[in-house]
């Protein structure tokens, strides 16, 4: 069946204006988004964020021209989700990198209009399939408001009858001109856990700047972030709630081109900037509780 065919919550002929539903990269549906304020794309694969370009400006986030656009393949760039393991899963080394949400169709629940923004729900619930790697009843939604900040809020519930733990992540590609050129000067002074250096616990001294590959998880990091990026005359401010960690990743030279949905150049144009609870700050959530991780986008 067609995935277009399989939305009974919402449709298009109840869309605000400005907002179309139509087969993106490989067939696979995605959201359209205009406004005054700002024009964007979101694929239901995944609730995948692709673009967010506010009025008059060139596009904000990143997505490699070698992403597979295929269902149960995760597209590379834009936001994907997280959830509900960050990385490897510890116990089984042949589960999906990052969780299963981001491979998944998830359902489309609303588009509305608030104040200058266009806001679009998606939700995914636990099943029989995403057992077999979880054994937890969940219920994900995904809230992301495009406006002149772009707002992506990631709800998860306990669904089931005993508590579980998750980790999370907004993992963002921002595009930038060249990534051995800016820099992230809020990190400054902050532990982090360098994943390209064995899990080595290092402190951060002055502006985080890319001069080789790049993986840290940055601990106790909730204030703003700010990358300045002097070659394309911007600054991307990403303001979080309820995130304790900041994630920041460039695969450079080797891993780029070791990576198939990657190009081999395209790491100078990309920077991920993460909200992030992974690790020791990974979430317990009681039956009925519910948890959200907000990150706000401006750029100026």
């Amino acid at each position: 069946m067609d995935s277009t065919m399989k939305q009974d919550a919402i449709r298009p002929a109840e869309f605000p204006s400005g907002v179309k539903l139509s087969p993106g990269n490989g067939g696979l549906p995605k959201l359209q988004i205009s406004c005054p304020q700002a024009e964007g794309e979101i694929y239901l694969h995944g609730a995948h964020l692709t673009s967010w370009k506010p009025a008059g400006a060139r596009d904000v986030l990143w997505v490699s021209q070698k992403s597979m656009w295929e269902s149960g393949k995760p597209i590379r760039g834009g936001v994907p989700i997280c959830f509900p393991w960050f990385g490897p899963k510890k116990d089984d080394p042949s589960a999906p990198i990052h969780g299963f949400v981001r491979l998944r169709e998830w359902r489309l629940d609303g588009v509305t209009t608030e104040q200058d923004a266009i806001v679009v729900a998606l939700s995914l619930n636990g099943d029989d399939s995403t057992k077999r790697w979880w054994p937890h009843d969940f219920r994900a939604r995904m809230r992301v408001a495009f406006g002149s900040r772009l707002i992506m809020s990631l709800e998860v519930e306990n669904s089931g009858d005993a508590a579980f733990s998750f980790e999370e992540a907004l993992h963002t590609y921002f595009g930038v001109a060249d990534v051995r050129q800016i820099e992230i000067p809020a990190l400054d002074g902050h532990d982090y856990i360098d994943k390209a250096d064995r899990l080595a616990e290092k402190k951060q001294q002055g502006a985080v700047r890319i001069s080789a590959e790049t993986d840290r998880v940055y601990l106790n990091a909730v204030k703003p972030v700010e990358i300045r990026d002097p070659a394309m005359h911007r600054r991307i401010r990403v303001t979080k709630q309820n995130s304790n960690e900041t994630v920041v990743w460039n695969p450079w030279v080797a891993k780029a081109k070791a990576m198939p949905d990657f190009g081999d150049d395209e790491w100078i144009g990309m920077i991920c900037v993460e909200a992030c609870n992974a690790l020791s700050s990974s979430v317990q959530l009681a039956p009925s509780a519910l948890h959200t991780m907000t990150a706000i986008v401006e750029q100026h």
